[in-house]
This record gives structure tokens, sequence and C-alpha cells, in this order.
């Protein structure tokens, strides 16, 4: 059920920003000892921060089912990029239809169409990155990306297609530097994340003194690594952290089975990154810090962007009347346990970064603060809905963080952060073949997290489990899962974590009862 309802003023407005593959880690509001983000730092200023909050599953299709429908994977059920959605769920874009919003994407979902009542030459059908059903579409990622490349040709830039528009300059290397300081051949303020702000602002001009809900996605800081002067050059490799791991690959591929599948993959592959000549696991330290720089560059193109976006609100006195969420999808391994992308099991495939922006004065509590309890993703969508006014549907798993956000907080809330993923072929993928390589049946591709203050639990299907003492070992290096000293820990984490699945299995209908006076709902009825 819904809190406490917004100010009735009007015209309210809601800027959904999402960007792609983004630590949680990588904003000097929470302290990165490297990466500056000065717009977003001040909007959190003016805003809540959410420390602990963890996408509930990756990769980008199935994080963007969960953020837009409130669901767990285990409920949705569209796991992979390209696992059909059934058309049967709710989510945010319906909700907010309801109360008369016409909500606009731009940019994408990844969401796979349910194939039933579809003819097999349906268009839809040939695409894992279709829209969210009930989003007006601005303009999808398909269109974007052959819109963004069509702007580059007629200001004079010269190249052969999509495939080449992420390839690097062919430049000599300054002493220091390795691969990825070379920048794209197109500039800043024409490059896809200014292009994607363009047309948001463009499309935000016509509704100054209008209700709208604009759910705007940034590419970056998603790999192709490779971005534009001067962010190319922003941060020197010598002043990065290095990646978190053990002193080789074999001794960190050690650890399990599914992480010796993904490392002997990258050493064998390039298809993180097509332009880059470098194996992701074997790299020199130079290059391995270059990559690093390069993505903390391409935050700093979001950042100004999400600055640009900030500012028009201001400067046409929307800002005081817009609800501002920015997060995004998943994580980025980056190089820490010798692996690169979002599908491992370690806090940076999942730990994203959370700011929420409410201007009602019932907010003002909640300003500039950092809150440090578990949130996840599929808490967005019943927080935007309880800030509209709109109840939040009882299938929803999510629950509306608006408490914090004026400052106080719910009577009960969740002591960890639960999360899956579902690691079965995906036929585009050759090489991350887990049911060769491992030797599972598909349906026992899949693993949950139990993630504590303390304690990490890592359940798969088939494969071993894994148990992190965070405390005492913040970097999940040891598995301390077959240790009997910890088989209690083991058996409590395992109950705990198989509580919440019951709790929180499909229940749409299960809290309703029929009788002589109708449907009673037992949660109203209490």
């Amino acid at each position: 059920m819904s809190g406490p309802r917004p100010q009735q003023h009007q015209p309210r407005k809601v800027l959904f920003i999402s960007a792609d593959q983004w630590r949680a880690e990588c904003l000097s509001a929470v302290g990165h000892p490297v990466v500056k983000t000065p717009h977003l730092d001040a909007l959190a200023a003016e805003a809540t921060l959410f420390k602990r909050h963890y996408t509930v599953c990756a990769p980008c299709g199935p994080a963007r089912t969960s953020l837009n429908t409130g669901l767990y994977l285990m409920n949705h059920r569209s796991g992979r990029n390209g696992t059909p959605l059934d058309s049967r769920h709710g989510n945010l874009a319906k909700e907010v239809r309801k109360i008369g919003y016409e909500p606009t994407l731009f940019g994408y979902t990844d969401t796979s169409a349910d194939p039933r009542g579809r003819h097999p030459n349906d268009p839809a059908l040939r695409t894992y990155e279709g829209p969210m059903p009930g989003y007006h579409i601005g303009m999808i990622f398909q269109d974007y990306m052959t819109a963004w490349i069509t702007d580059l040709h007629h200001k004079g830039y010269a190249f052969s297609g999509r495939a080449d528009v992420y390839k690097p300059q062919d430049i000599p290397l300054p002493a220091g530097r390795g691969h990825c300081y070379k920048p794209t051949f197109f500039r800043a303020e024409d490059s896809d994340t200014n292009y994607m702000a363009d047309l948001v602002i463009d499309w935000l001009k016509g509704r100054t003194n209008t209700d709208w809900f604009m759910h705007c996605v940034f590419l970056r800081p998603h790999p192709p690594v490779v971005c534009p002067e001067p962010y190319n050059a922003l941060y020197d490799p010598a002043t990065v952290p290095f990646p978190k791991r053990r002193p080789t690959p074999a001794q960190e591929s050690a650890q399990h089975p599914y992480l010796k599948h993904w490392i002997d993959c990258l050493q064998t592959r390039k298809s993180y990154d097509e332009h880059n000549p470098n194996n992701f696991v074997t790299m020199s330290d130079l290059e391995l810090r270059q990559t690093r720089a390069c993505y903390y560059g391409m935050i700093n193109e979001v950042d100004d962007a999400v600055g640009r976006l900030v500012a028009h609100l201001k400067a046409t006195g929307e800002y005081d009347h817009t609800l501002i969420v920015f997060t995004c999808d998943h994580g980025e391994m980056g190089g820490d346990h010798y692996t690169w992308g979002k599908e491992l099991y370690f806090d940076q495939s999942f730990h994203i970064p959370l700011i929420i922006r409410d201007p009602r004065r019932e907010a003002d509590a909640g300003r500039g603060k950092q809150i440090d309890v578990f949130s996840e993703s599929i808490d967005i969508m019943p927080t935007i809905l309880d800030w509209l006014g709109q109840d939040i549907p009882s299938e929803c798993d999510g629950h509306s963080l608006l408490p914090f956000i004026e400052g106080g907080a719910p009577k009960t809330w969740r002591e960890e952060a639960h999360m899956e993923l579902d690691f079965r072929t995906t036929p585009n993928l050759e090489g991350f073949d887990a049911e060769q390589a491992i030797g599972l049946a598909p349906d026992d591709c899949q693993l949950a997290i139990l993630r504590g203050k303390r304690w990490k639990y890592v359940h798969f299907a088939t494969l071993p489990p894994l148990l992190f003492d965070l405390e005492n070992d913040p970097d999940e290096m040891e598995n301390l899962a077959a240790d009997p000293a910890h088989a209690g820990q083991v058996l409590e984490c395992a109950q705990r974590m198989l509580s919440w699945r019951m709790r929180y299995a499909e229940r749409t209908l299960t809290n309703l009862h029929l009788w002589r006076d109708g449907v009673i709902d037992r949660r109203v009825a209490r």
C-alpha cells in the first residue's frame, strides 16, 4: 500500500535517469579516492543518497526488468538478455499511465518481447533491445544509435558505420599511458552521451508547464572503454587504484568453478571490448590501470550530462517540481578478481549508485543524508508510485523509500540485500558456455546471494556454495563455506535465503480471499 502522499502541487514531474554499468563506489560524494563527480555530488547534497544500494540481478535486460517491474528475478524470470518477459507483468510505465501520465523513454530497457500471440516474423522477436511495454517512445536505442551516427556523418566525420563508431584514434601514446588513453575520433560535444542529453533537453523545452514522466538512459560507462578528449586524459593511470585480486589468475580461479570459468573465457576472448588489443586477464599493470582510468572518464561524461539536465530544470523553474532519480542497471568488475563485466557473484557486479532528489518540503529532513541501510533496485518503482500518490501493486516485491527520504525510517526494513544471476548459455556469447564448460543443465545455471553487513552467502543450484566474512575479508577472497567451523553460519544463511524466497515467491493473488461478501484482501482486513 502507499505511504504518505505528496503535496498536491502542479505540475508534478519525474526525471528517472539510468546509466549503464556504474560501480557504486565511483562517486566522489561517497569518498572515491580518484573519481570526481561534481554534478552528482551537488545533486546528492540536495537529495538522499543510498550507500548500500544493490541491483537484484544482472545483466542489462534482467536488471532493467526488475528496475521497472519491482520484481525479483525469481518472479519475472526474464533472466538473460533475450529471455522473453511474460506480458502479464505490470511495470512502472503501465502504472503511471493509470494517473494520466504518458511515460516517455529515451534510451533502452533491453526488454525481450513475449512471443506468444505474435507472428514468428514479428520484428520484435528479433531483438532483445525492445522497450518495456507501456512506455511512449521518445527514441529507443536502435533509432538513437542510428540517428547519432547519422548526425556524426552530417557533421563531417568519416567512418564506416556503427561497428567503427567507437574505434579509437590511432595516435602515438605518451609515456605512462596505455591503449585506452586513445580518444574517440569525435569531439566530446558530439558524443553519444551529449547527443542523448540534447534529445532530452529538446523534449523538455516544450513541456515546461505540464506534468511529465521521463525515463532517460545513458549508455555509458558501458564498454567499449573509450571516450573523447578531454575525458580520456582526466585520470593519470599512476593514481588509479589497483584491482583487488590474488597474485595469479590460477590462484584466483581456485575459489570456485564458476569464477574459473569466467577467467578462462576472458583469457581466450576479447568480447569485453572488441577494439582493445589487450588480454583482459593478463594485461600489464599499466594497461589495466589505464583501462580503469578511461572507465572513470566515461563516468565523468555522464556526470557532465546529468549536470546539463539539472541546469535546464533549474533555468526553467522545473527543478522545484521534479522528482529526480539517478541510478543504473548493474555494476562492473573492472579487473577485480581478474574479471570484467557484471555477471560474477562479487559486490562489484551488483552494488550500484542511487540518488533521489525529492522537491517537497517533507523531504527537507533527508537532504544531504547518506542512508546506510540495504536498498534494492526493486524499490525504485514503488518509491516513484508512492511519490505520485499511486497505489503500489500487490505483486511488487520492492518497498517505497519515501520514509528515508523524509528523514525517518519504516518500522521494519530488510537486513540484507538479495541478488540473483541466471547464467545459462546465451547463444550469441560463444565461449561463455557454462553448461558445457562446467557440465550443467540449463536450469542448473542459477545462483542467489544473501548479502548482509557481515556475512555474504552465495547459493548455486548445483555447484558448491560460497560464504564470505565481509568484516574480516571485505574483498571476498576467502571462501569459508567448506570450513567446518563455519557450518553453522552456512546453515543460518541458507535458512534465511529460503525464508526470503518463500516470503517473496509469486503472490499476486495469494492475499485475496473469496467470501460471501466478495473479495477480501487479507492485508487490509487485518
